[in-house]
């Protein structure tokens, strides 16, 4: 049969042309890419010799080989596959059917600019075209298994390619790149390089199930030294637990998870069915340091058919999930597919809901069998998963379920507790599940809010992370169980109408109604409320926020995010069995100097705001009015 030209369709040449001219920043993908062709080749000639016992074709060592030739400069990829026949090869190569080119195109149109499209190409697996990146000729030799004749076809890619029937091929197919010239000032790119080659098998096709061996080149004797392979092929997650050692597991995590340290949980699953994938993944032992900056890397790796895809692939887990590091593997997802079609891909979206509940379903088991392995968990990340209670309300539940927290009833054994056993433990008749959140522990135990709660023994949650601001009102209660400040509205504990009576109350509140109307008019620029405290004991006064205000924490957060939020006006609260309270009020009813008054409820108001942890509107009088109060007790 005589050699024939054809031309390439019109979206394959316009492709073509994009590949040859455009600046590619990682154009080792094309070795990934005519290796998993290979691969998938290899693995339909196992299938179609199990299915045809009269299928002419020698199975006995099936792999992949590479061959380098410096002088001539080429890399050839070579099969012992299925392969293909000359009308296979005028269908599948000659043209891009099923490539996804159309849609290709149109994303790359969007691109607004050079390196807009320079990502578009990145993104998309374009298969056997991404030779043409790194060689100016490609040539193709290829015969079916079961049949006598092979093919070649050849191109420059300049918008033709033959087609030619020969004879005396070997089964499978071989590709032969043509290199382009060597650049001098990049030698990163020389794919005549062992160590290049050996590199990329090993980043993009290690886990791959049949050998990839490189071809010795000759010696001054003429003979060749013997292939080596280059890939492990072992692809860890696709074996059962009881085939692989804890070693192995660890290896591999340090491997891509690059920690030197052995991982706290490793996480197998396999999920069967309409679409299958498999996955490896591993809870660190210890955070990042970088676990909260923005440019933190996440994700884990993607295979397709044990062919690596892309590292951090944040489409997989949820960003609260972001310090599990590992492997998925899928068998149903198209090569070609694009950061952005992931993040829209139903499948995707599947495992990911998948990969989420079993991670949090391991941590559960975690905090159940092992309280010392599950407290090194939660202190290290327990901050980061509290961020899903705000952002994922589908598995806010199990977040829960597997969140503690310290609390005022904690001790060296138990510091922490859950919202299951603070309900538990609750005290009869308490509706409410009490809360206090600060910047510290040390700056929460001496609050002014915790005064009462402590003397009556009722448990408190000590909330300390900037994200318990946030999800405490997200959440808003556990169990029917209602989450409560006790830092915030009005506290009513019970016990002081026990202790003193309704008509006792009363007839403070009458007592006092003169001195918290003054300081009402005197404070209004700074208070909304002046008013007598039940959370009180010791401390003189505090300040409180409105049920549904929010918090000065709060606030500063969302200013540091960059958002105005206005300051709200807090509530002064009193404790009416205080002796400067009682001196106060007695000062007040005496008509003594106002002058002197005003200093004094200055200077409660701002004894109110430090014991907080907050600062004074004009510090420098109320240090001058505190160094003239104590001289005078000299």
């Amino acid at each position: 049969m005589p050699t024939e030209t054809f031309e390439f369709q019109v979206e394959a040449r316009q492709l073509l042309q994009l590949m040859i001219h455009s600046v590619y920043s990682n154009k080792d993908v094309f070795l990934r890419e005519l290796v998993s062709n290979a691969s998938d080749a290899l693995d339909k000639l196992r299938l179609a010799a199990l299915r045809d016992d009269t299928l002419d074709a020698d199975v006995s060592d099936l792999h992949i080989e590479l061959e380098i030739d410096k002088d001539a400069r080429t890399l050839t990829v070579r099969d012992n596959g299925i392969g293909m026949s000359y009308d296979e090869v005028g269908q599948l190569i000659g043209t891009i059917a099923n490539s996804g080119t159309a849609e290709f195109l149109r994303e790359l149109r969007q691109a607004q600019d050079k390196a807009g499209a320079e990502g578009l190409i990145g993104q998309f697996g374009v298969g056997f075209y991404s030779g043409f990146m790194v060689a100016d000729e490609v040539t193709l030799l290829t015969r079916r298994a079961g049949e006598e004749r092979g093919t070649r076809w050849t191109s420059r890619g300049e918008g033709t390619y033959t087609l030619e029937a020969v004879d005396d091929v070997p089964q499978g197919t071989s590709v032969v790149l043509h290199l382009k010239p060597a650049d001098p000032d990049n030698q990163l790119h020389d794919y005549t390089s062992v160590w290049k080659i050996k590199e990329i098998v090993k980043r993009y096709s290690d886990f791959i199930t049949w050998p990839v061996r490189l071809v010795g080149e000759a010696g001054d004797d003429g003979e060749a030294a013997a292939p080596e392979t280059l890939n492990s092929m072992k692809a860890l997650w696709a074996r059962s637990r009881e085939e692989v050692s804890e070693e192995e597991y660890h290896e591999l995590y340090k491997h891509i998870g690059h920690d030197w340290r052995e991982p706290l949980q490793t996480i197998q699953l396999q999920a069967e069915g309409t679409f299958e994938y498999q996955a490896l993944l591993f809870v660190p032992s210890h955070a990042p340091h970088d676990l909260f900056q923005q440019n933190f890397k996440r994700g884990v790796q993607l295979y397709v058919k044990r062919v690596f895809i892309m590292d951090d692939c944040e489409a997989l887990l949820p960003p609260y999930l972001r310090f599990v590091k590992g492997v998925v593997d899928a068998q149903d997802l198209s090569l070609n597919v694009s950061r952005e079609i992931l993040q829209q891909d139903r499948h995707i979206r599947m495992m990911q809901r998948r990969l989420t509940k079993k991670v949090l379903s391991s941590v559960k088991s975690m905090m159940t069998d092992d309280a010392e392995r599950y407290a090194t968990f939660w202190r290290e990340f327990g901050a980061v998963l509290k961020e899903g209670l705000v952002t994922d309300p589908d598995h806010r539940d199990a977040l829960l379920a597997v969140a503690s927290f310290a609390t005022t009833h904690g001790d060296d054994d138990n510091p922490t507790v859950t919202l299951e056993q603070y309900v538990e433990r609750m005290r009869d008749g308490q509706e409410d599940i009490y809360y206090i959140t600060g910047e510290s522990r040390e700056s929460i135990d001496s609050s002014p809010h915790m005064e009462a709660f402590r003397e009556r023994g009722i448990e408190v949650l000590l909330l300390t992370d900037p994200v318990d601001e946030v999800w405490v009102d997200a959440v808003g209660e556990f169990g029917g169980k209602p989450l409560r400040s006790i830092a915030k509205g009005e506290i009513d504990l019970g016990a002081r109408e026990d202790e003193q009576g309704e008509d006792d109350r009363e007839k403070q509140a009458e007592e006092y109604a003169g001195l918290l109307g003054w300081m009402r008019e005197r404070l209004e620029e700074d208070v909304k409320e002046v008013r007598l405290s039940t959370r009180l004991t010791v401390s003189p006064a505090c300040l409180v926020a409105d049920a549904n205000d929010l918090t000065p924490a709060l606030e500063n957060m969302y200013r540091a995010m960059g958002q105005e939020v206005p300051s709200a006006r807090r509530i002064l609260e009193l404790n009416p069995d205080h002796a400067l309270v009682k001196g106060l009020n007695e000062a007040y009813g005496a008509r003594e100097d106002r002058s002197e008054l005003t200093e004094t409820a200055d200077l409660l108001y701002s004894l109110a705001v430090l014991a907080e942890g907050g600062r004074p509107k004009d510090p420098a009088r109320f240090v001058r009015l505190m160094a003239d109060r104590l001289e005078r007790t000299l």
